[in-house]
């Protein structure tokens, strides 16, 4: 049986195993690169306070492959599902191959346990080499990010550490489920990707803000978690918004930013913007005061009148954590879909 399953799956191994040898070596060409200019820049910046503007060219420089990196993690559980688990068992039934078989003194379940098990520790091997891998690469771009990218960023978290192995084991087994319910493979293939879309949809919006409860506080405004500050030239309020980040926790995942004001009430949300009734005819917020250098006067005028940024969110440190407990929730599933696949052979499938 293992050699049969071999011979049926080595075409999809070998491709997936090319794709991946291409990434490693794409990845171990430029990641020390990257890393040994990431750490000169670090050096030079903290003698002159610059190293907001070095991030911002360092992660503008390497962001298409930031991006085009992570979209390949993150691609490759779903491909694992449609590819590798939806054909897994509907080709059988359509070509009835798995007759043939079952009357060759092999039972179902051995006959189904060694497609599972072969083919699932491979897409899961697959899967967790290429999380680790990029992981590894990116970890200096994950630091320069910004916060709409950062390492507890729905989209990126998805891309790193152990995460991907249990996407692609539910992926996996929920193309093989749904291939023995419907039975034909193109419908089977659509519909498996249809059903992990929308978990993977759910997941970072229903389930992952709550595997721990989130951290709130408030905090003074400045270059980090201000959004936004307009002074208009005809005299004009100052206008001025939050962003999603966290003073001194860079990488965070925030939930929620609102800007409150002196009586602790809720002006604006992240990216909304809310007048502020300081001076803009005299002192720091003027239009001749508040040029181009003079921003951070003003933002201490603003910080004096009372106004400051509250955030929940959830803190860099939490991502080991959640990467292991977001993994464990696939495996529970993936096990739960294998039950489910070991039942319907036995009882209903013929």
């Amino acid at each position: 049986m293992i050699w049969l399953t071999w011979r049926q799956f080595r075409g999809s191994a070998m491709m997936t195993a090319a794709v991946l040898v291409i990434l490693a070596v794409v990845l171990a060409l430029t990641g020390p690169d990257i890393a040994s200019r990431y750490s000169t820049g670090i050096a030079g910046c903290t003698l002159d306070d610059t190293c907001d503007r070095f991030f911002d060219r360092f992660f503008d420089e390497y962001q298409l492959p930031f991006v085009a990196v992570s979209f390949v993690v993150l691609a490759l559980p779903a491909l694992i599902g449609l590819f590798w688990g939806a054909p897994l068992i509907t080709r059988e039934l359509e070509a009835g191959t798995h007759l043939l078989v079952w009357n060759q003194s092999v039972t179902r379940g051995r006959w189904l346990a060694v497609k599972l098990g072969l083919i699932g520790l491979a897409a899961m091997a697959a899967a967790a080499a290429s999380g680790l891998a990029v992981t590894w690469w990116s970890g200096p771009l994950d630091k320069s990010a910004v916060p709409d990218l950062a390492l507890m960023a729905p989209l990126v978290f998805g891309a790193r550490g152990i995460a991907p192995m249990g996407y692609a084991a539910f992926a996996f087994v929920l193309g093989v489920t749904v291939g023995m319910l419907v039975h034909r493979t193109l419908p089977a293939m659509a519909l498996t990707l249809a059903v992990f879309a929308a978990v993977q949809f759910a997941m970072p919006l229903l389930v992952r803000p709550h595997l721990m409860p989130p951290v709130t506080g408030i905090f003074e405004l400045n270059q980090e978690n201000m959004g936004g500050i307009h002074v208009e030239e005809q005299g004009g309020p100052v206008q001025i918004s939050t962003r999603p980040a966290v003073p001194g926790h860079a990488g965070s995942w925030v939930l929620l930013s609102d800007l409150l004001d002196p009586s602790g009430r809720r002006v604006a949300g992240s990216g909304e913007e809310a007048p502020v009734p300081v001076s803009v005819t005299s002192g720091p917020c003027s239009p001749r005061e508040a040029g181009p250098q003079g921003l951070d006067a003003c933002w201490v005028e603003i910080n004096r009148l009372g106004y400051r940024q509250q955030a929940t969110y959830h803190p860099l440190d939490r991502f080991w954590p959640f990467q292991w407990i977001e993994t464990g929730i696939y495996a529970l599933l993936a096990l739960g879909l294998t039950w489910s696949s070991f039942w319907w052979i036995r009882r209903r499938l013929s």
